[in-house]
């Protein structure tokens, strides 16, 4: 769970996915209203999430940035409401004045795609991390307009890899502890099919960093060329088997759109593995 200033990991955490959006690829608009956005996060809850990731602008491939103000508009009633619910939130944003209020607001951690790149992005995750936020830091190719034209790397796992690695270092050196960080090698986030699946298969190398990985490849694109199932909310099966895969290669935070079914799932695997129950804290 997410205490204080670390991450604490006796299991794999389900991080539910609430997107206040009308264009997220998998549920865009269906939750766009405040009041249906904190109904689905109140459910994600009592299907077993262990903490929800709030974003109020989408990521899909494609999609453009969204000004400050709807942001915070879209953003902030959802926010307050699901602090009641007794799990920490994430919020997923890349813009620091959306950083400062998250914090002042209760969240645990902070989810960048752009890890921490933009202006003062990086300043406002460091006074964040001084307040007891965790940082959450994906690596992305380009930008969400552009970055699914024709992504490409000489060696997928390595450039991830250091990427990531030079932005713990970075972020550690200003003052930042190592539990505090959370790395995600954005699956989907200018990488082709064959690009996730050799980061999904070689999920370990980014163990190595000695933080906890973040995978969150539910419904993607991916999960869809692979099964033929071209809706997002078909991919269910598809999401669950890569969910199991990551957590075998050494995930510790499950991104995901069905916590039931994947917590099931979890359930079984640790069962048969040994590893600590789904629902033991």
């Amino acid at each position: 769970m997410l205490r204080g200033k670390r991450v604490l990991l006796a299991r794999p955490l389900l991080m539910g996915v609430v997107n206040v959006t009308p264009d997220s690829f998998s549920d865009g608009g269906r939750y766009l209203g405040a009041d249906a956005a904190i109904r689905h996060a109140a459910l994600l809850v009592e299907e077993g999430a262990d903490l929800l990731d709030i974003g109020a602008e989408s990521s899909r491939p494609g999609a453009q940035a969204l000004p400050l103000e709807e942001e915070m508009r879209r953003l902030l009633p959802v926010l307050r409401s699901c602090g009641g619910l007794g799990v920490p939130l994430s919020v997923d944003t890349y813009k620091p004045e959306i950083m400062r209020l998250a914090v002042q607001h209760g969240a645990a951690m902070l989810n960048d795609i752009w890890g921490y790149r933009r202006p003062g992005a990086q300043a406002a995750a460091i006074d964040a991390a001084r307040a007891g936020t965790v940082l959450a830091i994906v690596h992305m190719q380009r930008d969400p307009a552009s970055m699914q034209d024709q992504p490409g790397y000489g060696d997928v796992v390595a450039e991830v890899r250091d990427f990531l690695a030079g932005r713990v270092s970075e972020l550690q050196a200003l003052g930042v502890a190592r539990d505090q960080m959370v790395v995600d090698p954005g699956f989907g986030f200018g990488k082709t099919v064959a690009h996730n699946l050799s980061l999904l298969r070689d999920l370990r190398v980014l163990c190595s960093l000695g933080v906890p990985v973040l995978a969150g490849l539910s419904r993607k694109s991916t999960i869809g060329a692979i099964t033929g199932r071209e809706v997002p909310d078909q991919r269910v099966h598809g999401s669950v088997a890569a969910a199991l895969i990551a957590v075998q290669n050494g995930a510790t935070i499950l991104r995901v759109h069905d916590v039931a079914a994947t917590r099931d799932a979890l359930r079984v695997w640790a069962a048969v593995s040994g590893s600590q129950p789904a629902d033991d804290s």
